[in-house]
């Protein structure tokens, strides 16, 4: 799998994905928190009359279900991600292991299953940032990041993630200096990306589990840095 630089014409990729998804619970579809929203699909539809239908008579309690969904999109997975990150940070030795075998480095760890089996990890750099995207459907690595968040399966997060990725950053609050590179990774059935975000500053003394509460899912994404612990408040 090659990568994209933000000047790369869409026009001339072509790759074939060798499975079908079935992410089509609702929660989180309407996100004001970002512009990257689309009309539900067909499926998508299916799932919320189904899901609409099993709560009318009372199968399915739906704040259950938003807790569930959330709990796996937002914190198991992505925390095991944090994890591999802080120890990146803290390890040299894993941290070539997981850039030359990213596969076998989290399996190390335990992090494998469905959707992860083939693995690549990405290192920011300071002159090179890397964006991942699934630009045909939404493949996504389950096992260190948890479900895909909507904007992720969105068409116009896919389409313009590689069409302006610059523009897509600023949206999610990443203002990049020009002589940055960003390169873009296209996932596929047979290959995921993780980023590996840069360590913060000031986090020297820091622990791997202190590290892993800094690191957030759209860090290992690509569409936000790592920030380091906010300083305390001057004694007044």
């Amino acid at each position: 799998m090659t990568d994209h630089d933000d000047d790369h014409d869409h026009d001339d990729h072509d790759h074939e994905h060798g499975h079908h998804h079935g992410h089509g619970h609702h929660h989180g579809t309407d996100d004001p928190a970002h512009p990257h929203n689309a009309p539900l699909t067909d499926v998508q539809l299916r799932v919320r009359a189904l899901e609409s239908l099993l709560t009318e008579k009372g199968l399915v309690d739906p704040a259950a279900l938003d807790a569930l969904i959330d709990t796996y999109e937002t914190k198991v997975g992505p925390r095991n991600g944090a994890l591999v990150v802080a120890r990146a940070w803290t390890d040299p030795a894993f941290k070539q292991r997981l850039l030359t075998d990213a596969t076998g480095a989290l399996a190390d760890l335990g992090f494998i299953g469905r959707q992860g089996e083939d693995m690549m990890v990405v290192e920011n750099t300071p002159g090179v940032h890397h964006l991942v995207v699934c630009t045909l459907c939404s493949c996504y690595p389950w096992p260190v990041l948890g479900l895909p968040p909507v904007w992720y399966k969105s068409a116009p997060y896919r389409a313009r993630a590689v069409i302006d990725p610059r523009g897509v950053l600023r949206e999610f609050g990443v203002e990049l200096p020009e002589d940055v590179e960003v390169r873009v990774w296209d996932s596929t059935a047979e290959l995921r990306y993780l980023v590996l975000p840069r360590r913060p500053e000031g986090t020297e003394g820091m622990t791997e589990l202190e590290l892993a509460a800094l690191v957030t899912r759209d860090a290992m994404i690509g569409t936000a840095v790592v920030r380091g612990p906010a300083a305390p408040e001057a004694p007044r």
